[in-house]
């Protein structure tokens, strides 16, 4: 797996998570402490989550990281 379907699994997965939730955009975003621009360009794939902003993300979602990744 190259980089960029690692990137595309990630924010396929955050989305999915987030669906699961039922939690919109806004609400994820609000959760995590970051903007609703930046979660839409995540998990759009235009832009990339660094570690902070993965972190921050897991934690709005209330999961832990291997909870996270196990579908990576």
């Amino acid at each position: 797996m190259d980089l960029s379907e690692l990137y595309e699994k990630v924010a396929s997965r955050i989305k999915f998570l987030r669906k699961q939730q039922s939690l919109t955009q806004e609400k994820l975003a609000e959760l995590s402490g970051i903007s609703v621009d930046y979660l839409g360009k995540i998990e759009a794939n235009i832009d990339k989550p660094g570690f902070r902003g993965l972190h921050k993300i897991i934690t709005g979602l209330n999961i832990s990281y291997s909870e996270f990744y196990k579908e990576i």
